[in-house]
Order: C-alpha cells, then structure tokens, then sequence
C-alpha cells in the first residue's frame, strides 16, 4: 500500500487554500488565454479561408497559429511560474506539514514568495537548477529502466512502468526544492544534491508510491476531460469552428489547467509527505553519490556548481559549512 497518508494531504491543500486559489487563478488564465488565442487565430484564418474559398484550412492553421503564439509566449514565462506559483505553494506546503503555522489570504502569498526569494534569490538559479534536476532523475531512472528490461517481465508492464516513472519525475524535482526550503539550505546546489542521493537511496519506496499517484492523477485528469469536453462541444457548436478537433483541443488545454492547478498539487504534497517520513533522520550514502555521478554527468554539474558557489560566498569554505544555514 501507498505510504501517504491522504487525509493529511488534503488538510495541508486546505490550509494552503489561498495559495491554491491563486494558483488556480493563474492556471486558468493560462488556460484562458489559450482559447483566446486560438480563437482568434481561427477567426483571422476564418476571413483568409473566405478569400481563398477554403475556410476549413483557414481555421485550422488560423487556430494552430494562435495556440502556438500563445505557448511561445507562456514558454518565456515559465521560469516565473516556476519561481512565484509553483516553488511559493511548496514553501508555504512544508511549513503546514511541519506544523507550523502559516498566515492566510494574500498575506500567505506574499509570505510564501518572500520564502522563496531568500532561498533562492532569483528566479533563473530555481529555474536552471530544476532543468538540472530533472536530467539526473531522467538519467537515474533509464538506469533502472535499463536493468528492468534485463527482468522477465512483459513489454507492456515495463513500458506502464516506465511511464509511472517518468510522470513521478514531475513531483520528485518539486520535492528536491521543498528539502532545500524546509532545511533552510543556503546553497541550493548542495541541498539539491544531497537530496538526490536521499531519492536515490530510497528509490524502490518513491516509485512504489508513484504508481498510486500515477494513477490518481490519470484517472482524475480523465474525469476532468470528459466533464469538460460536453459544455465545450455545446458552445463551440454555435461557432464557426463546428466540428474539427476544436472542442477536443480546447477541452484538453482545460483539463491541463485544471490539473495543474488542483491535481499536481494533491500528488506533490504527497510525494513531500513521503519524502519527509522515509528520508528523516537519513544521511546521504556516499554509495549512492557514487552511483549517480556514475549515471548522470549533471549530477556532477551539482557538485561543481555547490563548490562554486560555497568559494564565492564562503571564500573556499568546506561545502558543509556553506551547504547549512
């Protein structure tokens, strides 16, 4: 059974419920900007498919045009997403779980970035340390993925679990960031390196619980889809754009925004959870180190770049010293 404990991690969404509005806010202008502009790329395509007498390709590389203008733009954004929305909602999640008491409304946003600021600084060391991240769990489990395959086990368990697998890299960078903000790490390389190799470690019990979030995640996103899908399907009928894959599309960029705004936090904090109970009281196996830097020369990367910042703000202090507040 999973080690989570869901009870707990809907209290702690509740008491984080000013931040979870405001991420749902910004979730659905995201989401809402996507069908604005894929709206009106399929009403300019409309008016050039008249002229050329082909309307239904007007539409469609009118709405393709503004779906893709619009995710350009949000692709700049998303070292701000990741720094005041996402890593502010972790912060304010591991006072909760850590039973401290946590301000409410917008004070509890402003409180939860200001976190983050004192962490992390600026947004471009979260956002170039999360790429990081991710790359050496991506390295770490083809690893395993690799030794799995050796195993006699059927092409399409292996291909679900390394599925599960890699959707659970979505949750587990997030909790690299939460150990560096609940242990008031002041080097965030050496922090996030040090939470790697506690990932590591303890990877047989992580994956197991992602197979449950996996499920959970896929199968209320699935839910989200199909109660969307019909109210779409019914106002786009009284549009220009009938039929098509419109109402499909339009209902799926929903259903992203929807999940990324309620769904992900519900498996992130109950990847935190875990995370928290398995690896309390641990110390990073210097086995493990070995192994991961043998796997990922971005995990290397880490150490060279927590050296480097312990020389620049330390002067050549040990990376101890540096790494603790």
């Amino acid at each position: 059974m999973w080690d989570f404990k869901l009870g707990e991690v809907f209290a702690a969404l509740w008491k984080t419920k000013s931040f979870l509005i405001f991420r749902f806010m910004i979730y659905m202008g995201i989401t809402l900007a996507y069908i604005i502009g894929t709206g009106t790329g399929g009403g300019i395509g409309y008016l050039f498919g008249s002229v050329a007498n082909n309307k239904p390709a007007g539409i469609f590389y009118g709405m393709v045009g503004g779906f893709s203008i619009v995710g350009g733009v949000l692709f700049y954004l998303r070292e701000y997403l990741l720094y005041m929305v996402k890593a502010g909602h972790i912060a304010v999640i591991v006072k909760v779980l850590d039973g401290e008491k946590i301000p409410e409304g917008k004070s509890q946003i402003h409180y939860a970035q200001e976190i983050v600021k004192h962490r992390f600084k600026e947004a471009s060391i979260l956002f170039v340390l999360d790429q990081i991240i991710k790359k050496v769990l991506k390295a770490f489990n083809r690893t395993f993925f690799a030794i799995a395959s050796w195993l006699p086990i059927p092409e399409g368990i292996l291909r679900f679990i390394n599925a599960v697998i890699n959707t659970s890299i979505t949750y587990v960078d997030e909790v690299m960031l939460a150990y560096n903000i609940r242990n008031e790490v002041n080097n965030p390389w050496e922090g996030s390196r040090t939470a790697l190799v506690l990932y590591a470690q303890n990877y047989k019990t992580f994956l197991k619980n992602a197979v449950f979030l996996t499920a959970i995640t896929w199968v209320l996103s699935l839910l989200v889809l199909l109660v969307t899908f019909g109210p779409i399907a019914a106002v786009i009928a009284y549009t220009p754009y009938q039929g098509g894959v419109a109402p499909f599309v339009i209902a799926l960029v929903t259903a992203w925004g929807i999940k990324s705004a309620l769904i992900d936090p519900l498996a992130m904090t109950a990847m935190m959870q875990v995370f928290f109970k398995v690896t309390e009281g641990q110390q990073a196996n210097p086995e493990w180190e070995a192994k991961l830097e043998r796997a990922s020369g971005k995990f290397v990367e880490l150490k060279d770049r927590a050296m480097g910042w312990a020389t620049e703000r330390f002067g050549g202090k040990d990376d101890a010293a540096a790494g603790q507040p």
